[in-house]
């Protein structure tokens, strides 16, 4: 297997397309333009540039962006071994040698003064220096850089410059509707249409309260959580407490609310 076939996926990734995402994101790659993707925790972000990196049949280096992430972690650095020192390279520098599309998750996520290292990939140079290498290496021409964040954990401390920021084409996600939602269960799962029109009926409740109690809602993430625990023997009631109260709120009253609002759905 070459280095470009290891990642590659195989498999398609089941992704529901809320628009028309997908002509936007093809007509962007076609230019190469750097790609951002906003929306919520667990709207489908990752499955949507999973999903297209397969359907254009290019390989995808993935990021999970992190505070403590230096731009050695993104590009390489030199390591000891019993030969005396071997540079190795970085996710980025890996994907701008191979031609891949280099995803950095929740990008906000990692230090502003590690960001900066991507700006010179962002723009017409296609480029990205290695200076403790002293090199300085040309993107191939299928190279592509996506990031993706979630706006609504924006602050002063952890946002992106808008020097960053205009680098990029911006695309917006937000969940799907509910029909569309309770499909994407559906298929995800093979849970009854029914239960998973009620798992997002519980799941817009709890939307409802975000920014009265949640800082976030219930993303489709946990929807699949829940159906996949009920599909696996538990109740439907236990199953949205587990997978779609318990993660997202400590607030005693919160959780009240919500845990009544399953009951009502799921009564019997």
């Amino acid at each position: 297997m070459s280095n470009v076939e290891q990642y590659k996926i195989a498999t398609e990734p089941f992704y529901a397309p809320q628009g028309n995402e997908v002509e936007c994101y093809e007509a962007a790659y076609k230019k190469r333009l750097p790609v951002m993707v906003k929306g919520p925790t667990g709207c489908g972000k990752s499955r949507f540039i999973e999903y297209m990196a397969w359907k254009l049949k290019k390989p995808l280096i993935t990021v999970a962006c992190n505070e403590d992430m230096t731009a050695s972690d993104l590009t390489g650095r030199y390591l000891l071994d019993a030969d005396g020192t071997r540079w190795v390279d970085g996710p980025l520098t890996i994907a701008a040698r191979l031609g891949a599309i280099c995803y950095l998750d929740e990008i906000v996520e990692a230090r502003q003064d590690t960001t900066v290292v991507i700006h010179p990939l962002t723009d017409h140079r296609r480029a990205l220096p290695l200076d403790k290498k002293g090199e300085v290496v040309e993107a191939h021409a299928d190279f592509q850089l996506v990031i993706s964040y979630n706006p609504g954990y924006q602050s002063l401390m952890k946002d992106l410059k808008q020097s960053t920021k205009q680098r990029f084409i911006g695309m917006d996600f937000d969940y799907a509707e509910a029909g569309l939602e309770a499909s994407i269960l559906v298929t995800e799962t093979g849970i009854d249409k029914d239960i998973a029109s009620k798992l997002v009926t519980v799941g817009e409740a709890a939307r409802n309260l975000k920014g009265h109690g949640l800082d976030e809602g219930i993303s489709t993430r946990l929807m699949v959580y829940a159906a996949s625990l009920i599909d696996s023997g538990l109740s439907a009631r236990e199953a949205c407490r587990l997978a779609m109260v318990r993660p997202i709120t400590d607030d005693a009253d919160i959780r009240s609310t919500l845990d009544h609002a399953i009951d009502a759905v799921f009564a019997e």
